[in-house]
């Protein structure tokens, strides 16, 4: 008849798992509790448990935390993923970051660039009167061309002074 001790402590998931008694010592049940008995599961099919045993051996004590949960981590990916892994996932996040890095310097261009449009807008007390009946523009303080900003194209366009005198003061 077996103590009371051993009715009240449940094994850990990978003794349960290999149907053996759950000592002490085991070197397992730190990492994987009884409540989370896919953990194990998962990484036994993948890695094996002499190997995951060898590892966390090997491993200092306040490193094998970090070891089970990269196994798991690993094991599940590549459960989900026989081919690639957890190397698809970081492949397809490296991506994404990439793809947003791109769309926030887009933004901050446009940002930059209607900052500077709304900066360069020259008022009458700045240059007296100017004709911009046409749309939004500015001139070039040094140029003396003007520069006119659409809201559908990124770059502007320079119109001579000669154009029926728009930009002369």
């Amino acid at each position: 008849m077996a103590s009371s001790s051993s009715y009240s402590n449940s094994p850990c998931a990978a003794c349960k798992f290999l149907r053996r008694k759950c000592m002490p010592d085991c070197i397992f049940a730190p990492y994987f509790p009884p409540e989370e008995p896919q953990k194990f599961a998962n990484v036994h099919k993948i890695f094996g448990a002499s190997n995951v045993s060898k590892l966390l051996n090997e491993v200092a004590p306040h490193q094998r935390e970090d070891a089970v949960n990269s196994l798991a981590y690993e094991a599940e990916a590549r459960i989900k993923d026989p081919v690639y892994g957890c190397v698809g996932a970081i492949s397809v996040l490296q991506r994404q970051v990439i793809r947003l890095q791109k769309e926030l310097d887009a933004t901050n261009a446009d940002l930059i660039r209607y900052a500077c449009n709304a900066n360069e807008m020259p008022t009458s007390s700045q240059f007296g009167r100017r004709n911009m009946s046409h749309g939004g523009g500015s001139f070039g303080q040094n140029s003396g061309m003007y520069y006119h900003y659409s809201p559908w194209n990124n770059e502007p366009s320079e119109d001579s002074n000669e154009r029926g005198g728009e930009g002369n003061m």
